[in-house]
């Protein structure tokens, strides 16, 4: 390809302009303050590990993995999911780690989706994990930490539904994977995938009969009673016999958030997976937590309004009056930097001052600061209100306060 059809991006991949960008940003900075809070670390793995490290523990969706040759002749995969190569870190660093453990991570990941509306190649997950601890104590806060994200968004009705795996220990695979799928197929749809993948009429009647029938065991009723005395609102969580989480390394207690109000779907899953570390390195660590879908969260904090208007970057630019008072303007703009002002220098010392007022405007920059000869002799400044018109001119020691 030459010329103009490079200028676009691989399909499933995307740009994102400085309003997306700062979006995006205000999102990643509430999850970090809200994982922090519940005193929880950050870790970064690498975007490649090797194939085989995936391999066997994601399930049918392995079709999805990017994995190639590299050029020493190794197998590789982008990183698919964040859980498994957390999982890698804490075989691999036992003797640093110590646990328990609670764990966030915030970085892309990779799938060779087919690429539609809401699905991309290359997307941000947002982990949170707590390693070491079997109790469904660790379930229950992780569960109280995914509500607590969406309580802090702003969002009014996030609703968890919650099941445990354990409670379909006598189904096949092939029957979770297809129950799962049960609000986007119906149950019609459930009995014609489990039919597709050998499981005999009768059976898989049976199974989806088996899943309305299931109640609450005594995990769950353990993780209710958690989110009642933290404080959540009963309408926002609630046992779902029909989630089962498709990973094959789900274990025990699964979970999901919905926005009812919202026109997405679940915008965050997770589930326990005590034997993902061992089957990956021989070392037995339970282990319990959620990936939130980033572009899912977005998307529904936009759709009800939640994502505060983008503002500028700078607070102040500093326009330049002509070449011959360039060092003028850089020293008034480091001294603004270091008293913790954002400031933009206009980079051009040729183009006249109402050409810098524009660009002011464009990029919303709600003071501007004019430093002119007189202003010079005088050691004084003027600065503009872009928004009300209104100038003032004084010392700048002054104007700060």
């Amino acid at each position: 390809m030459t010329g103009q059809n490079n200028l676009q991006t691989l399909r499933g991949f995307r740009d994102f302009l400085p309003t997306e960008a700062k979006q995006r940003q205000w999102l990643t900075d509430v999850l970090r303050g809200v994982f922090e809070m519940w005193g929880y670390e950050p870790i970064e793995t690498p975007t490649m590990e090797y194939a085989a490290l995936f391999e066997g523990q994601i399930g049918e969706d392995e079709k999805l993995f990017f994995k190639f040759t590299d050029q020493g002749d190794r197998e590789v995969a982008l990183r698919y999911d964040q859980t498994v190569p957390t999982s890698r870190v804490l075989a691999q660093y036992r003797q640093e780690i110590k646990l328990p453990f609670k764990r966030y991570q915030i970085q892309p990941v990779f799938r060779a989706e087919k690429p539609q509306k809401g699905r991309y190649r290359e997307f941000i997950q947002a982990d949170a994990d707590i390693f070491g601890v079997k109790s469904p104590v660790a379930d229950a806060e992780i569960m109280a930490l995914s509500l607590d994200i969406y309580k802090q968004l702003g969002f009014k009705k996030p609703k968890l539904l919650i099941n445990d795996r354990s409670l379909f220990k006598n189904m096949p695979y092939e029957a979770i994977v297809a129950i799962d799928k049960i609000k986007k197929i119906g149950e019609d749809g459930v009995l014609k995938d489990m039919e597709s993948k050998g499981i005999s009429s009768g059976d898989a009647k049976g199974y989806l009969k088996q899943v309305k029938e299931l109640k609450p065991n005594e995990t769950i009723q353990t993780i209710l009673d958690y989110l009642k005395n933290a404080g959540f609102d009963e309408e926002w969580y609630a046992f779902e016999p029909s989630i089962a989480r498709s990973f094959a390394y789900s274990s025990g207690p699964i979970w999901e958030v919905v926005i009812p109000e919202s026109s997405g779907g679940s915008v965050l899953g997770g589930e326990r997976y005590d034997n993902l570390i061992e089957s990956i390195s021989g070392v037995k660590i339970p282990a319990t937590g959620f990936g939130l879908g980033f572009d899912r969260t977005l998307e529904a904090a936009l759709e009800l309004g939640l994502v505060p208007e983008t503002e500028a970057v700078a607070q102040v630019l500093v326009t330049i009056f002509d070449e011959t008072l360039l060092g003028e303007s850089i020293k008034i703009a480091t001294q603004l930097r270091d008293e913790g002002i954002t400031t933009d220098m206009y980079p051009n010392s040729s183009d006249k001052l109402g050409k810098q007022m524009k660009y002011a405007n464009d990029k919303q920059i709600p003071y501007v600061l004019i430093l002119g000869p007189d202003e010079v002799k005088n050691d004084v400044v003027s600065i503009k209100n872009m928004q009300t018109g209104e100038s003032k001119t004084g010392k700048l020691a002054d104007l700060l306060m």
